[in-house]
């Protein structure tokens, strides 16, 4: 079979379906790398906005407990506040409650009746707890008038009850800034007893205050053992 050459209009035919194929090929590809694109775009999106997503979720969740953190601290402190506040209301109510009753104490002092007879009777205690035959009785200066006399009737006092005999000797040296009472000493000096009236509150109020904390203020809710 024959074959001829082509003439220009069959090369220009022939070049024009080339270059259409061509053309065709490219839009296609074109088309394949923008369909790739896109998708490879969505998919970096997506993982972009959940990255963040995650790292807000993340920071609102720390910036959250954090201030919830900050609220407790707050409320504590205000709760710790407010309770400190509660107990130096309550000390200072016991306080002026001691400060009444030691008022009342000297009060009582500018009686000399009902203070002789305070004297006489404090003074029998410690003669029974010493037990000496013969004892030194203190009181305050502006007492001495009273002293004596409180001391002479303690001293019989004691012989009814114990049926020794004792000396008591008296001396107002004491200073005239405590509510009153006596200070008794043995013939010896070795062994003195604290009578005043500032030391007997003293006591009364280290022994009483837990009774009057829970009379006033109720039970300890916080506290799980008593002795």
């Amino acid at each position: 079979m024959s074959s001829r050459p082509l003439n220009d209009d069959e090369v220009a035919s022939e070049m024009n379906k080339m270059v259409a194929f061509i053309k065709q090929e490219a839009h296609e590809k074109a088309r394949e790398i923008k369909v790739k694109a896109d998708e490879e775009f969505a998919i970096e999106k997506a993982r972009l906005v959940k990255q963040e997503t995650l790292a807000i979720d993340a920071d609102y969740e720390k910036k959250q407990k954090q201030a919830e953190i900050a609220q407790k601290i707050a409320r504590s402190t205000a709760t710790n506040k407010s309770r400190l506040e509660l107990l130096r209301a309550r000390e200072q109510h016991l306080q002026n409650l001691f400060s009444d009753a030691r008022e009342r104490i000297v009060e009582l002092s500018t009686d000399e009746g009902k203070y002789t007879q305070l004297l006489q009777g404090i003074i029998v205690q410690g003669l029974l707890q010493l037990l000496e035959p013969e004892v030194t009785v203190y009181g305050r200066k502006k007492d001495s008038g009273v002293l004596q006399t409180a001391a002479d009737g303690a001293a019989k006092q004691y012989h009814e009850i114990s049926g020794r005999e004792v000396k008591v000797n008296t001396e107002a040296s004491l200073s005239d800034e405590i509510a009153g009472g006596i200070k008794l000493i043995n013939g010896t000096g070795r062994i003195t007893l604290d009578n005043t009236l500032d030391e007997r509150l003293k006591l009364l109020e280290d022994r009483m205050l837990p009774e009057i904390r829970t009379d006033l203020f109720g039970a300890n809710e916080n506290r799980k053992f008593y002795t």
